[in-house]
């Protein structure tokens, strides 16, 4: 908790306290569901909550954004920005039933009013939203043909609409065929720590 509030030293009371739950929630609900590795609890706040929150460096969302969380797991980067942006809308989707009863499980626990969580798969989806974000869920192609049509165009936020990916690694090959519409930042650059060395977060606008 003391990385979050190093890097997030504005937080409001309830703010912090959400934060602070987290870890609590997910590992009592992480020993009857398994959503995130058992070894990895020992680093929640930095591999899960930190690194979902560096999406945060690259843009402050507007109040009545509305973000779409692509294959979100347990939760991740969804629920903490939720958390931070609670003027925001989130709409969190996994194809993994259990992974979602968690997310709701956590979003109904700390009364995250701004978060809806459906087990579906994203072909299934219908609306419309300012931001595309995900974790290491698949290449850039494949994340592309799924929400393409999901994106609303334009937008009123610092950043363009568009999507916003956690990668790590080479991207060169993979965001080839955008490489005059992405912008990939090292985390490193955003919080001094070993494990964020190799990880990126991207911006490609719609």
């Amino acid at each position: 908790m003391k990385e979050i509030l190093q890097y997030f030293p504005e937080l409001t009371p309830d703010q912090q306290e959400k934060f602070f739950r987290l870890k609590e929630l997910y590992e009592f609900w992480n020993a009857q569901i398994n959503v995130i590795s058992r070894k990895d609890m020992d680093n929640f706040y930095v591999h899960h909550v930190l690194h979902s929150l560096a999406i945060a460096k690259i843009i402050s969302f507007k109040p009545g954004t509305e973000v779409l969380d692509v294959g979100t797991g347990g939760g991740f980067p969804g629920i903490p920005l939720a958390i931070l942006f609670p003027e925001v809308n989130f709409h969190l989707v996994d194809s993994i039933g259990k992974k979602i009863k968690v997310v709701n499980e956590v979003a109904n626990e700390l009364g995250l009013k701004n978060v809806k969580a459906e087990h579906k798969r994203v072909e299934e989806l219908k609306g419309q939203y300012d931001f595309i974000v995900s974790r290491a869920v698949a290449p850039w192609n494949e994340i592309h043909a799924w929400t393409g049509r999901l994106l609303k165009r334009g937008g009123n936020n610092t950043l363009k609409n568009g999507w916003i990916l956690l990668k790590g690694g080479d991207l060169t090959e993979e965001l080839f065929s955008v490489k005059n519409r992405a912008e990939a930042e090292f985390i490193y650059e955003f919080f001094k720590m070993e494990y964020f060395l190799t990880k990126k977060v991207v911006y490609i606008s719609g």
